[in-house]
């Protein structure tokens, strides 16, 4: 039996985080999906709260000019760092103030910086344990990172590395860090920078790789998973990056990499996920539609929120 919910869809159409432009298409192509139809027809109460307002890459040069002041930024290690702040700020305060009126905050990225601002949101003034689901760690810094692109450091930042106006969401009220590590479970990754592995090893983040996918399965993977992010914590949130999935059945998104899970495997993950009833919130991101297929990849995330939000076979 499906528990109705309030939920509040909030699109974020920021691709400033990312090398590769086309996921700010992303709200819209989940959209196009069917999503809001489908969660209706399961029995949710849904309003969908269009879309914030996001600084265009063709129009950014001004926002993102360096700081001279800012090492990290006159460096230019740190792309667009002063327009994605602001926006996961924005995020942040706007999440917040869904859960504060009782809805379930579902945001439909963008890029994964976008996460940040997620997190935040939904962790105010509760203890918030995190499932990241993802090819890709995004655990780097502006002193790890090859590219200095953002969306591979949102991870980082919600545990309190990296340059203070993303670990602080631009000043958004909030501890720092937002998510203990403790409290963190990566799942699905297999593409890591070798800086990023080192601060991921003593970082205390519990991380299943697709090697630990393949010798365990996925359902025993899910089941510690849960345990280790509800141990010590109020309720959960996910992420959860298309690119996890295998690119032969999730070709829309803007960084693939072979090997990843089935398209069976991270439905059941998410239904494990509905059935431990502790999700409050929830974000997908990194839908490409100029790289994708018959906008396969999108009509996969809005069918993976269904079954997060309590779809099931039977």
């Amino acid at each position: 039996m499906i528990q109705p919910r309030e939920i509040a869809i909030l699109g974020v159409p920021l691709d400033l985080g990312a090398g590769r432009r086309g996921v700010d298409m992303g709200p819209s192509a989940i959209r196009y999906a069917g999503l809001q139809r489908d969660l209706r027809a399961l029995g949710h109460r849904v309003t969908d709260y269009g879309n914030l307002t996001v600084p265009l890459a063709e129009m950014v040069a001004g926002l993102a000019a360096p700081d001279p002041t800012d090492p990290a930024e006159a460096a230019n290690r740190l792309h667009h760092l002063a327009p994605i702040a602001a926006v996961c700020a924005d995020v942040a305060e706007t999440v917040a103030a869904h859960r504060a009126a009782g809805a379930f905050p579902l945001v439909l990225g963008g890029d994964h910086s976008v996460a940040l601002g997620t997190v935040a949101g939904a962790a105010q003034g509760r203890t918030l344990g995190l499932i990241w689901i993802d090819a890709h760690p995004d655990f780097n810094s502006a002193e790890t990172s090859p590219s200095g692109n953002i969306h591979g450091m949102p991870l980082a930042a919600l545990t309190g590395r990296g340059h203070p106006r993303l670990t602080s969401v631009n000043g958004f009220a909030q501890r720092v860090p937002i998510i203990q590590p403790a409290h963190v479970a990566l799942i699905g990754i297999r593409d890591v920078d070798p800086l990023e592995r080192e601060a991921l090893l003593t970082a205390g983040i519990h991380a299943f790789t697709m090697h630990d996918i393949d010798r365990q399965g996925i359902a025993t993977i899910m089941e510690q998973a849960i345990r280790v992010v509800a141990r010590g914590t109020e309720a959960i949130h996910v992420s959860f990056d298309l690119d996890v999935v295998d690119p032969h059945e999730a070709p829309g998104v803007g960084t693939p990499v072979p090997g990843g899970i089935s398209y069976r495997e991270a439905h059941l993950a998410m239904e494990m996920i509905a059935q431990s009833a502790k999700l409050v919130s929830l974000d997908v991101v990194e839908v490409n539609p100029i790289l994708d297929e018959r906008n396969i990849t999108a009509q996969l995330a809005a069918a993976l929120v269904l079954s997060a939000l309590g779809k099931r076979i039977l």
